[in-house]
């Protein structure tokens, strides 16, 4: 396993990351979910990454009970705040003084912690005032509650705008949270150079586009049993823009790029985005240990020019580029 720092702090991180949306407390049974996770740290992974929404808490929960037992200081653990959580009252969501300093409270509970390493702003919340939301995490990180603040699915001008305030108040914002793959760039234009000049790494999820990088999805074949296609507590609603047999097709193209090089397509697709400098890790899911194992191997791959020229030969136009997207995506008010 190789670490990289995230953003411009003093933090290391390992670059491939476990993260447990889908999965604990939701798709898999609990002892499947520690199975993966002690086999993440047999693999080298330090860094795990959850949310307070992710089963509504019982991710978290899961997570603290299988890491229980583990040296904490060498441990990298992340969490998010945002999303409706428990009986989703109408102070239940939001990145509101109220919620951020309840919902903490809350996640270190389920976790088993004193802290966080990185405490995350889920989305952008248009309904809180953005210096609310930052003195609130200000007063987590002096609380000794989180070491560092990161964003989620932030365009660059609400990063910059973000990132002015923590600076104002004394604290470091680090990570910015996107979805990332080799079919959907849309950060690339805007948020990583943003990102780049202020000092903030990138820390992605869904590398391998919710499964579809790895090319069990065939064109004009039924969805595989099981899979995240088939899902219908989450899965299938992310997965569902992919697809579509040009995308599968087109995907299909990558598997002999991938065979030239020795990798699965799902170690090039988690090797891909390691390779833009802005990444400080790739956010890796599991249901079975045997998962993990395999995708860790795509740490410290590097893929050469005529390597990366080959998979957008292949993709062609099919790449989702436009970053209005990410606004386009993001909540207009809050859910509740």
């Amino acid at each position: 396993m190789e670490f990289r720092y995230l953003g411009d702090s003093g933090l290391k991180i390992s670059e491939i990351t476990y993260g447990n949306w889908l999965t604990h407390g939701s798709q898999i049974e609990n002892d499947a979910a520690t199975a993966c996770v002690r086999a993440a740290l047999d693999a080298g992974i330090t860094t795990f990454d959850t949310a307070d929404v992710y089963a509504n808490g019982a991710a978290e929960t899961v997570l603290g009970e299988a890491l229980k037992g583990e040296r904490r200081a060498s441990l990298e653990i992340l969490t998010k705040v945002y999303w409706p959580t428990g009986p989703k009252g109408h102070n239940d969501c939001g990145l509101s003084r109220k919620h951020i300093m309840e919902s903490i409270d809350a996640s270190l509970s389920r976790l088993q912690t004193d802290y966080v390493d990185v405490y995350q702003a889920h989305r952008y919340d248009t309904e809180t005032p953005l210096e609310e939301t930052m003195q609130a995490f200000a007063d987590v990180v002096r609380a000794g509650k989180a070491h560092y603040i990161g964003v989620s699915e932030w365009t660059a001008e609400q990063l910059r705008a973000g990132h002015a305030l923590a600076t104002d108040l004394g604290i470091k914002l680090i990570s910015s949270q996107p979805q990332y793959s080799m079919l959907w760039r849309v950060i690339e234009e805007q948020v990583v150079p943003a990102s780049a000049e202020l000092g903030v790494s990138q820390i992605v999820f869904s590398p391998i586009a919710q499964g579809v990088l790895t090319g069990k999805y065939k064109p004009g074949a039924e969805l595989p049993a099981g899979s995240r296609a088939t899902d219908e507590k989450g899965g299938a609603n992310m997965i569902r823009r992919f697809l579509n047999d040009e995308t599968l097709s087109r995907v299909q193209q990558l598997e002999p790029i991938a065979a030239d090089l020795g990798l699965s397509m799902a170690q090039l697709g988690v090797a891909w985005v390691l390779q833009n400098d802005n990444v400080a890790a790739a956010i890796i899911g599991a249901s079975r240990p045997e998962q993990v194992a395999e995708n860790v191997k795509a740490s410290g791959v590097t893929l050469e020019l005529d390597v990366m020229k080959r998979i957008d030969e292949a993709l062609g136009d099919i790449v989702e580029r436009d970053p209005a997207r990410t606004a386009a995506n993001a909540p207009k008010t809050r859910p509740v």
